[in-house]
């Protein structure tokens, strides 16, 4: 590790402020201080880092705010250095920047009057109706009877055939995954995925120490003929699909990829695990890889993506009984249970058809964001489907990825690299953007118009070095 990294991981890790302003404040004092001289070039992201041991997020968030700041810029091709003319002396500390936050892949919050009422009056009616010392007591593991045969009624437009002792209720989709992974495969295991795909279970895979084997993919979904491939040659635990408005690419797994795909796991009989929370927002629903192979697949769904995110209720439906004793032992070892109030509720606002509603509420929005985004982004190159709420762009030339989440960062507007979510191959100049962050759709036009004049604008022109 460099000097300079070392200070600076020092200062990082005795601040209280976040890692990536203790970086900004860093690389100020060192340039107050004389340390760092002008047009001195800086460590890749990539390498601080590494050297760091922050993620690249973090550390493309701290060059940000420097260069924000007005400390630092970035040449296309060359680097980042210190700008030429700042001087050793007083250098401000700026508050965060005020951030409209497409990175994290939300939904839009709808402002129907209607609705709003009813997801009120649904909260403080089981506030008033359940006995507040039940609700604060250990439930039953994996869900109540009940409560399991309303994940079935959810579960049932994609899963036919369901019966609710095949269902688990889960603390989201992610405790789900985690149960499901835990089960399939242990430590120096393979579980095949997409190369690019869900950035959320390459978190999980390490925790875990299983190999993630990405397989190559396009807008038809999953090549059926690399999966196929794999099997003969080094059979995997498990094959995990983000099918359904695949995040981050946008894309939908065609019938026929899904029909190869169920019969070659069929074939050598593969565990599939369908990660499905966008399959309630296209009005056509998908068939599922659970309707095409049930005796291997296990469904995950839940209400992050149709509903809100603070609702951490997922579903997981198993292909047998003995798959859901296991599934449930697990999920009991690593979350416990899910929090008894969210389970009652998600069970009322099912039965009431609350969730419904809200779902229809998130695609129409989600659609009117689509048509915002089609107006302003006239020149950028981007994937992306009518109810989906983000959007897979592909960075043009000069500009690399890196450069071009920093440039729109330093403008206020946070997306994500596809570095984040690429498992195997050469990493996409592309990045996700999520169109449901902003509060309103005027904050929505207002980002996509940046984004649309970064598309414009080259490094060059866009760097304030002089």
């Amino acid at each position: 590790m460099s000097n300079e990294a070392s200070r600076w991981a020092a200062a990082v890790r005795s601040s209280a402020r976040p890692a990536y302003l203790a970086l900004a404040d860093a690389l100020a004092d060192d340039i107050q201080s004389g340390k760092l001289a002008a047009n001195q070039r800086l460590p890749t992201l990539r390498a601080l880092a590494g050297a760091l041991g922050l993620n690249f997020t973090t550390v493309a968030r701290g060059y940000a705010e420097a260069q924000q700041r007005g400390l630092i810029d970035a040449q296309a091709g060359r680097g980042t250095f210190v700008r030429e003319w700042v001087k050793a002396g007083p250098v401000r500390r700026s508050p965060p920047l005020s951030m409209i936050d497409m990175t994290m892949n939300m939904p839009p919050e709808p402002h129907d009057a209607a609705l709003l009422q009813h997801l009120r009056q649904g909260i403080a009616d089981l506030a008033q109706e359940a006995d507040l010392h039940t609700l604060l007591r250990y439930h039953e593991f994996g869900g109540t009877h009940e409560e399991r045969e309303a994940g079935a009624q959810w579960l049932s437009r994609h899963v036919p055939n369901l019966d609710a002792s095949r269902v688990l209720v889960c603390p989201g989709v992610q405790g789900a995954l985690l149960a499901l992974f835990t089960v399939l495969a242990r430590a120096g295991d393979s579980i095949a995925c997409e190369a690019v795909t869900y950035a959320g279970i390459k978190g999980l895979a390490a925790q875990l120490g299983i190999r993630l084997v990405g397989l190559p993919a396009d807008d038809d979904g999953l090549d059926p003929d690399a999966f196929g491939a794999l099997c003969a040659a080094d059979l995997p635990k498990a094959l995990y699909l983000n099918p359904t408005l695949n995040n981050p690419t946008t894309a939908i797994m065609s019938r026929a990829r899904r029909e190869a795909v169920a019969e070659i796991a069929r074939r050598y009989s593969v565990p599939i695990i369908e990660d499905d929370p966008y399959a309630e927002l296209p009005e056509q629903p998908a068939l599922s890889l659970a309707a095409l192979a049930p005796e291997l697949t296990f469904y995950v769904s839940g209400f992050a993506k149709c509903v809100g995110a603070g609702l951490r209720i997922g579903y997981l439906a198993a292909p047998n009984a003995r798959y859901v004793a296991r599934l449930a032992a697990t999920l009991r070892t690593t979350t416990v249970m899910a929090s008894p109030f969210m389970t009652r509720l998600a069970t009322r606002w099912i039965n009431d058809g609350t969730v419904q509603e809200a779902t229809l509420a998130i695609r129409e929005e989600s659609r009117a964001r689509q048509q915002i985004a089609r107006q302003v982004l006239r020149r950028a190159d981007y994937a992306t489907k009518p109810e989906a709420f983000h959007l897979w762009l592909q960075v043009p030339q000069p500009w690399s990825r890196i450069e071009f989440a920093t440039h729109l960062r330093a403008h206020g507007v946070g997306v994500v690299v596809a570095d984040t979510f690429t498992i195997s191959g050469p990493v996409p100049e592309a990045v996700r953007v999520c169109l449901g962050g902003p509060a309103s759709r005027a904050e929505c036009r207002h980002t996509l118009e940046i984004i649309e004049d970064a598309v414009e604008q080259s490094p060059a022109v866009a760097s304030r070095v002089m």
